[in-house]
């Protein structure tokens, strides 16, 4: 990505001590917990290239669990994330990933609460100056930089499904900023995400959950705070 100031290459306010695989991983992991829509009871946290390399002496870990708590990438409370996140009743398991990604700081969240059979798994990438893009969720491949208000859609792969949620967005006077839209097999499962100039509003999440090839709707929206 281009950046355009000096403080998307310094980074946001943050714990450190670095952007990239501190501030960048707290917002991999709020990314997760939003996409999850609740505190899970399991985190699967697997790290690649570089941050498998040296998650531990960076904070990484500390980090994508801050983030899991829905807590902001300045939060005096990260380098305790892990005590605070076993104590409300998360148990937590980092492994160091196989295999070869993109990019060298990448992570793989797994979230599940088991007694509700619910599970999501998201992969994002820390790409410097504590910005990310998230390229995978849940198997579909996509693209997003959690720097504007985005709605995941997972639906069924039929005609005029993308064509429906972009005119309900033009009626509620929301810009697409950017879309990506991936799919398991034709007229199988699909996945569309948009980055939208605007927060979604609650009533647009409802009218979306009516249209009948919406399966799931989510939001990740890393501007809210959530200081609990």
């Amino acid at each position: 990505m281009r950046f355009k100031d000096v403080f998307s290459i310094i980074g946001p306010s943050m714990v450190g001590p670095s952007s990239s695989h501190t501030a960048g991983a707290v917002r991999i992991g709020k990314a997760a917990r939003q996409m999850f829509g609740e505190q899970p009871e399991k985190a699967h946290i697997l790290f690649y290239g570089s941050f498998a390399a040296t998650y531990k002496g960076h904070g990484t870990d500390l980090a994508i669990v801050g983030g899991l708590m829905d807590w902001p990438t300045d939060d005096p409370r990260i380098p305790h994330s892990i005590e605070f996140a076993e104590q409300s009743g998360v148990d937590i398991i980092f492994e160091q990933g196989k295999g070869l990604f993109s990019h060298p700081n990448t992570a793989k969240i797994i979230l599940s609460s088991p007694s509700v059979a619910k599970q999501i798994s998201l992969v994002g990438t820390s790409i410097g100056g504590g910005n990310i893009e998230i390229i995978e969720i849940n198997g579909f491949h996509v693209k997003l930089t959690g720097a504007y208000p985005t709605l995941v859609l997972r639906h069924h792969d039929s005609p005029g499904v993308v064509a429906d949620v972009a005119q309900l967005l033009k009626q509620k006077q929301t810009n697409i900023g950017h879309m990506s839209v991936d799919r398991k097999s034709r007229s199988g499962d699909a996945m569309t995400v948009m980055e939208l100039d605007a927060a979604v509003a609650s009533e647009l999440v409802a009218e979306l959950e009516t249209f009948p090839a919406i399966q799931s709707v989510n939001i990740i929206d890393l501007s809210k705070a959530n200081n609990e």
